[in-house]
């Protein structure tokens, strides 16, 4: 009974989610203002959270062309080590926004506006929380608001094979960012630089092992 879905209780989970995730952000707006790192890491990793469709492997090229390239928080080898680091250790690997979040806050120096500069750990810990919180959040109120949903349509064939193609389409994004990640790792300085054999090695050795 209480996976059923109750169009009151899906208000009620959209309304309380908006407002933990507005709540939040205007506090950050009022004190850091808009453009400091830490406010504009709270509003793109929520947009980062609506792409989360696919899992993290479908949002993470997402996450390093802006992180990397648009807002400059980490350079391509921290970001390249952060999903190295991701994929060793136990739980999602869209934890690794909470690198990106730590390693932006310390080089950015994020609270040097706010409370003056050299307050590198304060910087660091905030954006880590800040970019957790607003990747998390929306995730969870779609799984709270969405879970009866999916529910009561199981067995609608009307509404599963979309989910079908969506898969599909999943699939196409992880081979993308396979390609993506061998290209960073083994060309790290790009094609005209050395190719980094060892790591080809490496993970040649762990393709064998995993089909075998």
């Amino acid at each position: 009974p209480h996976a059923a879905y109750h169009t009151a209780r899906l208000i009620k989970v959209f309304v309380v989610g908006l407002t933990l995730w507005a709540t939040v952000y205007l506090a950050l707006l009022g004190t850091l203002g808009f453009d400091n790192p830490i406010t504009r890491m709270a509003g793109f990793f929520s947009g980062a959270a609506l792409l989360t469709f696919g899992g993290a492997y479908a949002v993470l090229p997402y996450v390093y062309e802006a992180s990397v390239n648009q807002y400059h928080w980490l350079s391509p080898g921290q970001m390249i080590d952060g999903l190295a680091l991701g994929e060793t250790t136990p739980g999602p690997l869209i934890m690794i926004v909470a690198f990106v979040g730590l390693v932006g806050g310390w080089q950015t120096d994020a609270l040097a506006a706010s409370l003056g500069p050299g307050h590198l750990f304060a910087s660091a810990v905030l954006a880590a929380s800040v970019a957790t919180w607003f990747t998390f959040l929306p995730s969870f109120v779609f799984i709270l608001a969405g879970g009866p949903l999916v529910e009561a349509t199981r067995d609608d064939l009307r509404l599963t094979a979309p989910l079908t193609g969506i898969t599909a389409a999943v699939v196409g994004v992880i081979l993308n960012l396979a390609l993506f990640f061998a290209f960073h790792v083994l060309w790290p300085t790009g094609f005209a630089g050395n190719f980094e054999w060892p790591a080809a090695l490496i993970g040649t050795a762990s393709v064998i092992a995993l089909l075998r």
